[in-house]
């Protein structure tokens, strides 16, 4: 059944794009960053303009070695969307922070506040960006700022074992069991 179209619900398709994006940067779960663009999608991010397929091929290396001794985590603040029938202009605030091997390297280890300012599109029944521009306002060293967690506890990894990943098949599971 195809889900009625709203003011509200546009919104809400839209911010979820930009959710879905930072949980695959996060996740390393690079389906789920292409789910949040059109495919013929354009992105701009410091050192990078072009297609999503040209984007993802430069940015999953960069991940994937980065995940070997630290990570990466988008939190977003501020979300407003002006929308244009079946067009929209998505600007997310939000703050990237980077951690990782050497210790003593601020570019292993930093923190940018970011914008993302979104051509959002409405094609084949869903939202997806279909230009980005990622917008580095700030960006400060976090060298010798982390230190280790002060005990025993979850803590995030990019395979099976992540919490997400284990709530996600032990529900998922249960429903297959139904």
């Amino acid at each position: 059944m195809a889900q009625r179209r709203s003011e509200e619900s546009d919104r809400r398709q839209i911010h979820e794009v930009v959710l879905r994006y930072c949980r695959g940067i996060d996740r390393l779960d690079f389906d789920l960053v292409r789910s949040a663009y059109h495919p013929d999608a354009i992105d701009h991010h410091t050192g990078f303009t072009g297609t999503v397929d040209d984007y993802l091929a430069w940015v999953e290396p960069k991940l994937r070695a980065r995940a070997r001794t630290g990570g990466t985590m988008h939190i977003l603040g501020n979300h407003l969307v002006e929308l244009h029938g079946d067009e929209a202009v998505s600007e997310t605030y939000g703050t990237s922070v980077h951690w990782g091997e050497p210790a003593d390297s601020a570019r292993a280890n930093f923190t940018s506040g970011v914008r993302f300012v979104d051509h959002m599109t409405y094609r084949d029944g869903r939202w997806a960006v279909s230009e980005r521009w990622a917008v580095r306002e700030w960006t400060r060293s976090e060298v010798g700022r982390f230190m280790p967690k002060e005990g025993e506890g979850p803590s995030g990894r990019h395979d099976d074992h992540d919490p997400l990943i284990r709530l996600q098949q032990r529900i998922t599971s249960r429903k297959a069991g139904s």
